[in-house]
């Protein structure tokens, strides 16, 4: 177990993530000093509203990229380590900020891709008409894809939550199995109103 500080936020960070945040809350200002001066992670626990925040990522500061007059300051920070948070105090004693004590996830390393995989990420990046870099011989593929497929917050953390990287890759797989007809119905519906109003060629059709 260990003890983090606490940055609960609307939003999943999977590990090796880069993340830039705006810190201006004087209880997140003093959060991250804190880190900054003992060079400590802080925790990023999702919060979904209506839902325990149960689980979350470790995050350090990397650096930070400007400091306003007013205490405020933007950082850049890299995700580390997924956990589980075993309680919450809000606030920390003499603190402005929460934490909790948490434990940390061992999940699984791979660099392993599931067959098909990639050929449903072209698809689909083919049917958006959007570039995507992604380097699919690292570890940990899905992560680094995760937030380029259109996954909900809830289904971001129900794939934060599982440990193997095939087993990730599988969620993954399912989702997009399930937009892209979607994504393909909506080309055809553009395509039909786009030639609304135009002059078209039908085929004489025999009866």
């Amino acid at each position: 177990m260990a003890f983090l500080p606490l940055f609960p936020l609307n939003l999943v960070a999977f590990p090796g993530e880069k993340l830039n945040l705006h810190i201006f809350e004087p209880r997140y200002i003093q959060l991250i000093t804190e880190c900054l001066e003992a060079d400590t992670p802080f925790g990023i626990p999702v919060y979904i509203p209506n839902q325990r925040m149960d689980f979350g990522t470790s995050l350090r500061v990397l650096e930070v990229s400007q400091r306003y007059d007013d205490g405020r300051m933007d950082i850049r920070t890299e995700a580390l380590q997924i956990f589980r948070l075993l309680s919450f105090i809000n606030p920390v004693e003499r603190k402005l900020y929460a934490g909790g004590q948490v434990t940390y996830h061992n999940h699984e390393s791979s660099t392993e891709l599931l067959p098909g995989l990639l050929d449903h990420l072209k698809k689909l990046y083919q049917h958006l008409q959007t570039n995507v870099d992604f380097n699919d011989r690292s570890e940990n593929f899905s992560y680094q894809i995760a937030h380029k497929i259109g996954l909900s917050l809830e289904e971001e953390y129900e794939l934060l939550q599982i440990p193997q990287e095939l087993e990730r890759q599988r969620f993954i797989s399912r989702h997009l199995n399930r937009i892209m007809p979607v994504i393909q119905e909506l080309e055809k519906t553009k395509e039909r109103i786009r030639l609304n109003g135009h002059f078209r060629n039908f085929d004489p059709l025999n009866f």
